[in-house]
């Protein structure tokens, strides 16, 4: 049972960290298109990993 709550836990983390580092690449005229602003990113990734 730990051991399941801490692989869920960090599968979120990569989760988060990946979509933060694939959002940062983009360019502003992209995550426009996107609706999302650099100041959201890692409000959109932690919901994402979630």
């Amino acid at each position: 049972m730990w051991m399941s709550l801490i692989l869920a836990k960090v599968q979120a983390w990569i989760t988060y960290r990946d979509t933060v580092r694939e959002l940062q690449y983009l360019a502003d005229k992209e995550l426009a298109d996107l609706g999302i602003s650099r100041s959201d990113i890692k409000d959109v990734a932690r919901r994402a990993a979630q």
